[in-house]
């Protein structure tokens, strides 16, 4: 690995680390560390907003848009559907956990799905509020969204096929306001914005920089050739690059840049897929692999299976479970040694989007309409067909 430091101005830290540190009892997931906390420090509010319910448990819903926009929240526990707005027609979706980014003809519009977590190292804090449409971004072409790990903190990244480049400033878009950290003419044609704290990683045109929330350079360029997905981890950002990934760590300090090589030169990882707030994550490798990539251990691993994948998630569970995808359109569960764990009839389509959680996996099928929930752990059994109201062009999964 090779390090690189990125220098970065002083940021104000509140001294209230004792007071976030107490009255606390919300528990996260059985299987969650505790050896690492966010990559974006956490603040006194512990995630709370101005109208929002704080609730022992995940409130995890599905959020889905309509072939005309039409917005939707289905939750999850009561199977109840609410109408949220209308947004411009959707061909793309991305999440956090809580906002819905959605690829439009004239750029992104952002749906907040009015669920969330508060990952606070060792526990969570969940959250109710109000779904609602909350604007859109301009831009041109299709867009690459990078998310950070806290949906009240840090930025998000968009970079559009003309090269732009913004990062959205997500306390001032909790706070009901859509606003900007920077936009950025790359001139490139393909990039990543990554988030990496309370500063934002530009990957485009063959290397990297760093910048703070003013729009400023904070440090040294680095070597990133054909820049290509981002992922927040537990551990980190993750930027891929041609060579392998590059680790964006900070805690309250600069931040540092970490090189992780490909073992060989099969495949490379092209987009990272995870449970969120997971220090491993899975990526495509030619047409019948994947690999892993453990940020907490740096290091990558390749598993061939005997099947054609178009997508594959890692859920980084206690039994390392991969979900994917295969080419018949059936969602397969695997081992990371690429052990057969069990999969579905061909429920898929080539639209279809897969998010795992803490216990079940998100199938969206535009074609049919439907959402199936699958508990993985139990050989890819489908748990339940969801049929949102309105109908289905996009969807994901929030609250988690």
């Amino acid at each position: 690995m090779t390090r690189f430091t990125a220098t970065r101005r002083l940021a104000l830290v509140p001294a209230v680390a004792a007071m976030m540190l107490t009255g606390c009892a919300a528990a996260g997931p059985a299987d969650a560390p505790a050896t690492e906390a966010p990559t974006t420090p956490p603040a006194s509010s512990h995630g709370t907003h101005a109208g929002a319910a704080e609730l022992g448990e995940p409130q995890t819903s599905i959020l889905s848009i309509s072939t005309d926009g039409k917005a939707t929240v289905l939750d999850l526990l009561t199977e109840e559907e609410t109408a949220v707005g209308s947004a411009h027609a959707p061909s793309a979706i991305a999440s956090d956990g809580r906002y819905g980014f959605l690829t439009t003809a004239d750029g992104v519009d952002i749906v907040d799905g009015g669920a969330w977590s508060w990952d606070h190292g060792d526990h969570f804090h969940f959250y109710r509020g109000e779904p609602a449409v909350a604007g859109s971004v301009p831009g041109e072409g299709p867009v690459v969204v990078a998310t950070p790990p806290l949906s009240t903190r840090g930025a998000t990244g968009l970079f559009f096929s003309d090269g732009v480049a913004v990062a959205i400033d997500m306390a001032a878009l909790d706070d009901g306001e859509l606003t900007e950290w920077f936009r950025i003419d790359t001139g490139a044609e393909s990039g990543v914005v990554a988030p990496a704290g309370n500063y934002a990683i530009v990957a485009a045109a063959g290397t990297a920089t760093v910048y703070d929330d003013t729009g400023e350079e904070t440090g040294e360029t680095v070597d990133c050739a054909d820049p290509s997905g981002a992922i927040t981890t537990r551990v980190g950002t993750v930027i891929g690059c041609a060579d392998g990934a590059l680790l964006a760590t900070t805690d309250a300090g600069p931040v540092e840049l970490e090189r992780i090589p490909y073992p060989d030169d099969a495949p490379r990882a092209a987009a990272f897929s995870g449970r969120e707030g997971r220090p491993t994550v899975a990526a495509l490798s030619g047409e019948n692999a994947f690999w892993l990539l453990d940020t907490r251990a740096r290091s990558w691993s390749r598993t061939e299976v005997d099947a054609s994948l178009t997508g594959v998630v890692a859920a980084d569970d206690n039994d390392g479970n991969v979900v994917a995808i295969d080419a018949e359109g059936r969602v397969r569960v695997f081992g990371a040694d690429g052990s057969d764990r069990g999969s579905t009839e061909p429920i898929a389509d080539e639209d279809s989007t897969l998010v795992v959680d803490t216990q079940r996996a998100y199938v969206s099928v535009p074609s049919a309409g439907t959402v199936y929930e699958i508990d993985y752990a139990d050989n890819a059994r489908i748990a339940r067909e969801l049929v949102p109201e309105a109908g289905l062009a996009v969807s994901t999964v929030v609250g988690r």
